[in-house]
């Protein structure tokens, strides 16, 4: 894009367009690997400009995330979490939110490279989004995790933040594999909802109490 198209941007046309062309050079070469100058010279607009919108890198960093967020509707997952929490119904928690994640790493494979290229630089993106997103995932979960604990459903013998971090593991480690190592998927040939259930299945198989341990606590 020259200066001259870019000039003719509205306010949040420009905005966009230094996230969009931040995000893709992020990816490419990591936070530490680039500058704002090549931003610039990317987006076809002086560095002042990007300054204009953003006035520090942190809040650059803090606009991709929501940027980022928002095209994954993370917002809404977090609000039928909510929902489905109120329900108890265990099964349909875990389905959804394996299913959503793995289906938002197929389309997006871009936001994936981000976070793992942040988290090995020690860059503040991977702090903010273990902060803002990861955080209160961990904390939702767990909570849900102990009052079925409490319920007597799940086996309470187990630390419900270990629960989560494997439950996130699979997740995790299963989109890893399609990105990196199996993309041709030579190793597993799966479907997106296929390994949502085997996920959910695998995880509740191993957390809920089996009938007579429930049947002892009724009685």
């Amino acid at each position: 894009m020259t200066r001259t198209e870019a000039s003719r941007m509205s306010a949040d046309e420009r905005r966009n367009q230094i996230l969009q062309v931040a995000i893709k050079l992020f990816s490419r070469k990591g936070f530490s690997g680039t500058t704002t100058r090549e931003i610039a010279q990317a987006a076809g607009i002086s560095e002042a400009i990007i300054f204009k919108h953003f006035a520090t890198k942190s809040d650059l960093y803090s606009a991709i995330l929501d940027y980022k967020c928002h095209e994954a509707g993370l917002e809404q997952s977090f609000s039928l979490l909510h929902e489905a929490i109120g329900s108890k119904n265990d099964y349909e928690i875990f389905y959804e939110l394996t299913l959503n994640a793995i289906t938002h790493h197929e389309k997006d494979p871009e936001f994936l490279r981000l976070l793992m290229l942040s988290a090995l630089e020690g860059h503040e993106f991977a702090e903010m989004f273990v902060r803002r997103k990861i955080e209160p995932l961990y904390e939702i979960l767990s909570e849900y995790i102990a009052q079925r604990q409490k319920d007597g459903v799940f086996r309470n013998d187990i630390n419900p933040k270990l629960i989560v971090r494997a439950f996130l593991g699979m997740i995790t480690h299963h989109s890893m594999n399609k990105l990196l190592w199996d993309s041709q998927q030579r190793i597993l040939k799966v479907s997106d909802e296929e390994a949502a259930r085997a996920f959910s299945e695998i995880l509740l198989s191993g957390i809920k109490k089996n009938r007579e341990e429930n049947s002892n606590v009724e009685n």
